[in-house]
């Protein structure tokens, strides 16, 4: 970590980051700041994670009375765009995190959420292993990893795919299935023997948030450190928090699009000898497109921030006990919308950022592919398609949404 950095995490370690802060914009501008570098691979990702663990940002939710951040979750949101406008593989790294915390609120009188969460509250952040290669049903819940019994604890033994963060994190919740068929969840730890995360991930973009494999070879679990699912607490469309999660990311970067071709038409003095202007600020064409840009950007971000603000009040409804069920299948209704919508928006809006950039906009100098590549990986994660299908037949038949993961 640099002088610069090391002196923004000594200061950010007087309080945890709050909403609105101004330690938290010297976090965002921070991580901002060295985004190209780690893209190019001139610098650590590690780096941009000790800020974010410097900041406490792992406990952005928890409330003030419990040396949190006290944000609401519109507000985690909304850092969720300004992170992902900054460098949107940080965001992406700490989906799992945050949505570990957010189960966790809603559990705590559920073992062994208490003892979790106190990890989050000494500043561990949280990983995922869930999703395999080679199932056939994708999202169902089943897999090949096993804990067995051993003594008084048990022995965790699988592969996980798709392990975005845990290169980062401390701790790993992996499901996993006991040899009586009973599914479970259980933590370990990143750095013990038997867990081996590997940076092995070649997807096209999000080159820095590690999402490749991890390997479990007989790793210890404490007895009590096992949640068996049919005792965990339950909600409606319990992936719609993860899935919007993906799309605000996508919608940050759609934010940092609109941003760059601001700067690429201020930047530029030639212009084509047949354009409708000399000055490439004063042609008529590039502010319309850039004006497009502007349009998309506001209107991801503002479908994002409507899903998340009824999501809000989901959860609100559960911490406090009684769960609404209309206002998660709405949440759930309104984040697929965003999505079948944002994404191929998005796609577009990166592809556009050439057309008012010129042919220098495609030296690989400039990075801006970045942005097209990243979309393209996020948005893979789960199809638009599949989202639109059952949009599409719940309007027309009322046939209720899917209510597993990835959706």
């Amino acid at each position: 970590m640099g002088t610069t950095d090391s002196n923004l995490a000594d200061a950010l370690r007087t309080a945890p980051v709050e909403p609105g802060s101004a330690a938290l914009g010297e976090l965002v501008a921070a991580i901002a700041a060295g985004a190209l570098a780690r893209d190019r691979g001139e610098a650590g990702t590690r780096d941009a994670i000790a800020l974010v663990r410097a900041a406490r940002l792992g406990v952005f939710r928890v409330p003030k009375a419990e040396g949190g951040g006290g944000a609401t979750l519109v507000q985690l949101f909304e850092l969720v765009l300004d992170l992902a406008e900054a460098d949107s593989n940080i965001p992406h790294i700490l989906r799992n995190h945050f949505a570990f915390v957010e189960k966790a609120l809603r559990a705590r009188h559920v073992e062994p959420y208490p003892r979790w969460i106190a990890r989050v509250h000494d500043g561990e952040l949280f990983g995922l292993g869930a999703s395999e290669l080679g199932t056939q049903h994708v999202g169902d819940g089943d897999g090949n990893t096993r804990l067995e019994p051993s003594g008084e604890n048990h022995r965790l033994t699988g592969t996980k795919y798709y392990s975005t963060g845990n290169l980062y994190a401390d701790n790993v919740i992996v499901n996993a299935k006991t040899p009586d068929g009973r599914f479970v969840a259980a933590r370990v730890s990143v750095r013990q023997p038997g867990v081996d995360v590997r940076d092995d991930w070649d997807g096209i973009g999000q080159r820095e948030t590690a999402s490749g494999t991890t390997v479990f070879e007989g790793a210890e679990v404490a007895g009590d450190d096992v949640l068996v699912l049919a005792d965990d607490v339950k909600v409606a469309h319990q992936a719609t928090f993860a899935q919007l999660y993906l799309t605000t990311i996508v919608a940050g970067i759609v934010r940092r699009v609109a941003k760059d071709a601001v700067a690429l038409v201020q930047r530029r003095e030639r212009n084509y000898y047949h354009a409708v202007a000399q000055r490439p600020a004063e042609d008529p064409l590039l502010q319309e497109a850039v004006g497009e840009l502007q349009g998309a950007a506001f209107v991801a971000e503002a479908a994002v921030l409507n899903a998340a603000a009824v999501l809000g009040a989901a959860f609100d409804s559960a911490i406090a006990g009684q769960p609404d069920e209309a206002l998660f299948v709405e949440a759930a209704r309104r984040a697929a919308k965003a999505k079948v919508v944002i994404d191929p928006l998005a796609l577009q809006s990166a592809a556009r950022l050439f057309d008012v950039g010129g042919a220098s906009a495609a030296k690989q100098s400039a990075q801006l592919d970045r942005h097209w590549r990243n979309i393209r990986t996020i948005a893979s994660h789960n199809p638009g398609l599949y989202k639109a299908r059952a949009l599409g037949n719940h309007a027309i038949n009322g046939v209720a949404l899917p209510s597993a993961a990835f959706f």
